[in-house]
């Protein structure tokens, strides 16, 4: 699976460009700063469409045309792989199709299924799309819970068929070793490395790395070093699935 190291990451403009480069990163619409040197070191990258950050902020983007065209202008570098269709957070599934339907960049856009939405639309978008994202949200905002797990279960059984999925799978904000590596993702994000570099609490001990560029790589290379799984299994009982995952 490809990890994608969502920025912006948390250190001077050299020190990122250490962190990310060789690597894949997300970069978000609502913080493009750090998109140079994502272009210029980084194997591949991809666009979040930062519909996230601005409902968290309680400014919902509704006007996608300044979106549209930044990815618009950026859709030929040899290192774009895709960019997530705009959503609304906890939003209806009309409003979502809706825009998935006025997509203008065709197939280098990736449609969003919410976990708190239908799954007759999850059956839908994994017919029609190559790439589907998974997003979590509602009373399944929080990936890794029991509860998450509980409905990443009846989530795979309609994504995969015998166990393998039918379009490719990408995590948004599941780049948790222990949530990827039991589904079978091809690709996954997070900001793990931009936020916790330089969390001190994190870095204790006489060979801890001195310097935020080696605090970040070695966290990127602990993601990087466990892949997803190869097929969806569910776990036999409930109680499987909370002593293992819980």
């Amino acid at each position: 699976m490809i990890h994608y190291h969502g920025t912006r990451i948390a250190m001077s403009d050299a020190a990122a460009a250490l962190v990310l480069s060789g690597r894949h990163a997300l970069v978000s619409f609502a913080d493009p700063s750090q998109l140079g040197i994502v272009a210029e070191v980084c194997q591949s990258f991809v666009f979040d469409n930062g519909a996230f950050s601005a409902w968290r902020g309680g400014s919902p983007i509704t006007d996608w045309a300044s979106y549209y065209a930044w990815v618009g202008e950026w859709v030929r570098h040899p290192g774009f792989d895709w960019a997530i269709i705009p959503d609304v957070i906890d939003g209806d599934e009309e409003a979502n199709d809706a825009l998935v339907r006025t997509w203008p960049h065709g197939n280098h856009g990736v449609p969003v299924w919410h976990l708190h939405e239908s799954l007759a639309r999850l059956d839908r978008l994994t017919r029609e799309w190559p790439r589907v994202a998974l997003g979590s949200s509602g009373e399944w905002g929080d990936p890794g819970t029991p509860k998450w797990w509980l409905r990443m279960t009846e989530v795979m059984r309609i994504a995969c068929d015998g166990g393998k999925p039918r379009a490719k799978l990408h995590g948004l904000r599941m780049l948790n070793p222990e949530v990827f590596s039991r589904i079978p993702f091809a690709s996954a994000d997070s900001t793990n490395v931009g936020r916790n570099a330089g969390n001190e609490g994190r870095w204790q001990g006489e060979y801890a790395p001195a310097s935020l560029a080696a605090r970040g790589v070695v966290l990127a290379e602990r993601i990087e070093s466990v892949q997803s799984a190869a097929v969806w299994v569910a776990p036999p009982t409930q109680t499987d699935l909370f002593g293992r995952i819980a």
